[in-house]
């Protein structure tokens, strides 16, 4: 599908009033029938990519057969991620539309959490036994301010190189580079544009377009290697406030600059298309269009059998390195991590009915299903340390290895505007509008703005 963080502050409001008005199709609330249990979730726009719906329609049967006389309903949102975003919290927002069960990012649970849109689920884990198999900072990634936790984790995800070992054989490099430092990356996409004409040697995502993806997939996994990994730089957790625009921020941003002056990336037009991310996997990657990729851990479930865009030879034709740390300081390699949980809202009308429908999804068996499915990689300990799981695909093994060295997006309701004030940043060197040292000025100015001025200087 991917289902993956990409959408902007500005986009999802300017999308609301859009979204008041697309939610009739949605179905009607939860609350009609005691027993009937409406579960909302985000379908994807590639009608082949059906992940998500087999799932589901699996977890279905096996719900109705243990609780004779329930019935689930699915009220898929069929949108681009912003949108889906904005049609959730529309939904959310009366007993009338809100559906027993959401599928809720961790990007913006917080915001959702703020609100008052979501159900605290303490009463339910401490009753649930199998909580207790979540990793902790699976379990962390659902909390809210107020220490309660509002959704449970179906996996999450890291990100890292991958890159064409054909391309790479054209270009004389090795066929298992493991990159040591940033200008070994950028090196390796210099001696591709040279001796590979035609190629694309590196992809970085970037600008409001892409939303979340340049954040995230980008530029933090720039700046979470900026240091020694013991400090977070993106928020200080001691004084409780922002890190403005550091020296970290100002290499980071040097990176993302670096590649599209030098003409490294793809063409400025192209990578500030929404729609990028569905070229680099659906014909970049595939067809040997693009040398490396600075991406996430959930691309092979695009090639996977079934999904409309079958690649089998994608574990003998890419290859897969960790994102190394600026200057090459322990602890060596950097990740991000994200994903998605299950939520209840608060104005849900069949509340326990729902969470029965959780515990069903969550077994260890319909859990380390979903794993595979979905390239993602597993929260639950018992899953993870199983060789059936480790073993179900390529790829499966190097990025639950990463979960060592990830590092979390600060999930604060003032993230999201955070975010925003980074891909501006971001998109103004990528488009040479502005220096490294203008863009770095803006985003302080931002920063101070969506954090009521709650700003460090490092």
């Amino acid at each position: 599908m991917p289902v993956r963080p990409t959408a902007s502050l500005p986009t999802l409001l300017a999308l609301t009033l859009a979204a008041a008005g697309t939610l009739t199709a949605c179905g009607g609330g939860s609350g009609s029938d005691p027993d009937t249990v409406k579960v909302s979730y985000k379908q994807s726009m590639d009608n082949s990519i059906k992940v998500m719906d087999t799932y589901l329609a699996d977890i279905k049967k096996q719900f109705e057969k243990a609780n004779p006389g329930k019935k689930v309903e699915f009220v898929p949102i069929k949108a681009p991620d912003s949108e889906y975003y904005t049609k959730l919290q529309q939904m959310l927002r009366s007993p009338k539309t809100a559906p027993d069960l959401v599928y809720e990012d961790t990007f913006l649970i917080n915001s959702d959490i703020t609100s008052g849109y979501l159900k605290p689920l303490d009463p339910y884990l401490a009753k649930w036994q199998d909580w207790n198999q979540f990793i902790d900072t699976a379990q962390a990634a659902a909390k809210g301010e107020d220490g309660k936790t509002y959704g449970v984790p179906d996996g999450t995800d890291t990100r890292g190189l991958w890159f064409s070992k054909d391309v790479f054989k054209k270009a004389g490099l090795p066929a298992d580079w493991q990159p040591k430092t940033w200008n070994d990356v950028l090196d390796a996409a210099r001696t591709i544009k040279e001796k590979v004409p035609g190629v694309i040697p590196l992809n970085v995502y970037t600008g409001k377009p892409v939303g979340e993806a340049a954040t995230m997939q980008t530029f933090e996994m720039l700046l979470y290697g900026t240091n020694d990994g013991t400090a977070d730089p993106l928020y200080d957790k001691s004084a409780k406030k922002w890190v403005a625009g550091s020296k970290g921020f100002k290499d980071s941003l040097s990176f993302v600059e670096t590649v599209y002056k030098e003409k490294l990336g793809p063409e400025v037009s192209d990578a500030l298309d929404p729609n990028v991310g569905t070229r680099i996997r659906g014909e970049w990657l595939p067809k040997g269009k693009l040398g490396i990729a600075l991406d996430g851990s959930w691309l092979p479930q695009d090639w996977l059998p079934g999904s409309g865009h079958e690649w089998p030879e994608w574990s003998e034709e890419l290859g897969l390195a960790a994102m190394p740390t600026q200057n090459g300081q322990a602890p060596g390699k950097v990740s991000m991590s994200g994903g998605w949980t299950w939520s209840i809202p608060a104005k849900a009308g069949n509340p326990d009915l729902a969470f029965e429908f959780i515990k069903t999804m969550q077994t260890k068996a319909n859990a380390q299903k979903w794993y595979i499915a979905n390239s993602g990689i597993a929260v639950r300990k018992d899953v993870a340390d199983d060789p059936s799981y480790t073993d179900a695909q390529p790829g499966i093994k190097f990025f639950t290895d990463l979960v060592a060295s990830t590092h979390y997006r600060p999930a604060f309701p003032a993230y999201p505007k955070v975010s925003t004030a980074v891909q501006e940043a971001m998109e103004g060197v990528t488009t040479g509008d502005m220096s490294v040292e203008d863009a770095a000025k803006g985003y302080d100015e931002e920063l101070k703005s969506a954090t009521d001025d709650q700003v460090i200087q490092k």
